[in-house]
């Protein structure tokens, strides 16, 4: 598994535009999860995005909602998810990087935690709910153990908040495409173009664009713009949890691999 930066720094000298799939651990059950990164992984994802389950997921939508709540019922704990991640991640070339809130963080400790996704081979971490004010500790602490902490730009991040964000994040900028949370949606906003334009004009990191990604023309639409990913999240948890695992599992390497010819054709 390489890291994030080595990731973009290879699609860069392609100049291609990377996929970044997100699933829920635990919906149906940790095994499916398992085999679902790999399946992404061969399907052409050049990182995944893994959510942790959490009870009060305030950036989440209906349907990732949902297969949190699911998750939970069927007692998906996060050392259950590390300890399958750390099977999986010897075994897969895309970069793991972690979704989870910063509730079930503190409560461990940051440096535990870190230490503990660490050893199982996660590479980055987006944590929604992190103020900036209070994310130089995690930010440290994550550097210094090789973990790319991800962080947000909101549609409504000011000029200032926009610059502070993107001289602190790690890996790459997390651009959140509308103003609430994750789900299928039928457009892109056009004002994502031009806070994409703001945001490269204050940094030269790579950004990416998630929330409300569901079609291979709006992946495309963001590479278009100039987005260096493209983060699909919700349009994947539902047709993973369509049918049978097997079912779901050709679902979304079906429509991983259509996001992924999307933007490189």
């Amino acid at each position: 598994m390489t890291s994030i930066s080595e990731c973009f720094e290879s699609l860069a000298r392609r100049s291609e535009c990377a996929l970044i799939p997100f699933i829920t651990a635990g919906d149906p059950d940790l095994e499916t999860t398992a085999k679902a990164l790999k399946v992404l992984d061969a399907a052409g994802a050049d990182m995944i995005e893994l959510g942790v389950p959490y009870s009060d997921p305030l950036a989440d939508g209906p349907t990732i909602q949902a297969a949190a709540t699911r998750a939970l019922q069927r007692g998906t704990r996060l050392e259950q998810v590390l300890e399958m991640v750390s099977g999986v991640s010897k075994e897969v070339r895309s970069p793991i990087i972690l979704f989870t809130y910063y509730n079930p963080i503190l409560n461990r400790g940051i440096e535990p935690f870190f230490k503990q996704i660490a050893n199982a081979g996660v590479r980055g971490l987006v944590v929604p709910d992190l103020p900036l004010e209070e994310s130089s500790n995690l930010l440290q602490t994550a550097a210094s153990m090789g973990i790319d902490v991800i962080l947000l730009v909101a549609p409504t991040s000011s000029p200032e908040r926009i610059e502070a964000i993107a001289r602190q994040s790690q890996g790459f900028i997390y651009l959140v495409s509308v103003t609430g949370v994750t789900g299928i949606r039928s457009g892109l906003d056009s004002r994502v173009q031009d806070i994409l334009k703001q945001i490269r004009s204050v940094t030269d990191k790579p950004i990416g664009i998630g929330f409300g990604i569901s079609e291979p023309e709006h992946a495309r639409q963001v590479k278009d713009w100039g987005a260096d990913a493209a983060i699909v999240g919700s349009a994947l948890v539902k047709r993973l949890a369509e049918g049978t695992p097997e079912q779901g599992l050709d679902a979304i390497a079906e429509f991983c691999r259509s996001l992924k010819t999307a933007i490189t054709t």
